[in-house]
């Protein structure tokens, strides 16, 4: 099996050294990172300017960009095969309910299942790499499973893990995303110039994290494991907004 490997935390992130030591008991894995920490970097693609590929001493390769360019670049081109799985993480922080909107480690996998691949996002729930060898574990055992259990036609998960020594962890709960209240205010501080400027505040708590959500498993000592979806239809609008909106556009004859 032949496995991509990125990430958003950069190429010299602990999670994303542990991942491929793990993965590689798998088969042959190429990772491809950004070179600076690019979270919350979402799907943005870099179009206003050319990107450039560096290769690490260990072998990594890195490129000055965001975690989709990277996935985007070695399946486009930069790659001289097609992997079987494209594996993102394992990430600082967890990107559990809306945190997946705006995740560079969810995007970078999901830049994989657009070009039609299995896809795993991973991320350790509380930053600082604590138990980091529980979430490699489990990553592998998730993807190793994917393999040896595929299903029709691309498929993305997002893998969270709790904090926990592995013989503490219950489990693995597939589960939906739940969600967050608003993000904290921003922080305003002044500059050398007292100029003012503004760090976007902390991600708000749990809104939605009834019995089924991933915040609940993530409560319970469990790994959360959703399958995502890209279509961003709200289909049970559709035939309200073709009432309100008939006729709008029509030159009356």
């Amino acid at each position: 099996m032949r496995i991509l490997l990125a990430n958003d935390d950069g190429y010299l992130a602990p999670g994303l050294h542990a991942l491929y030591a793990g993965l590689r008991r798998l088969g042959d894995v190429t990772v491809v990172a950004p070179e600076q920490n690019a979270s919350a970097a979402s799907n943005a693609l870099t179009l206003n300017r050319p990107l450039s590929v560096f290769q690490a001493d260990n072998g990594f390769l890195y490129i000055n960009g965001t975690p989709s360019d990277c996935v985007h670049i070695a399946l486009t081109g930069l790659l001289d095969f097609r992997p079987d799985l494209v594996v993102s993480g394992v990430n600082n922080g967890a990107n559990l309910g809306d945190d997946t909107i705006y995740s560079g480690t969810v995007a970078a996998a999901t830049e994989g299942f657009l070009f039609g691949l299995p896809a795993l996002a991973v991320s350790l729930v509380h930053k600082g790499w604590a138990h980091l060898d529980t979430a490699v574990d489990v990553a592998v055992q998730v993807a190793q499973r994917m393999m040896a259990e595929p299903v029709d036609g691309a498929v993305l998960y997002n893998l969270n893990v709790p904090n926990l020594p592995r013989e503490s962890l219950r489990g693995v709960q597939v589960a939906r995303l739940g969600k967050r209240h608003p993000s904290q205010p921003v922080v305003m501080q002044r500059n050398p110039r007292n100029e003012p400027v503004y760090w976007i505040g902390s991600a708000g708590d749990a809104l939605d994290d009834q019995p089924g959500t991933d915040f609940h498993a993530i409560a319970q000592g469990c790994a959360s494991l959703t399958p995502l979806q890209l279509d961003l239809t709200h289909h049970r609008m559709l035939d309200d907004c073709g009432r309100r909106f008939a006729g709008v556009g029509v030159v009356a004859g």
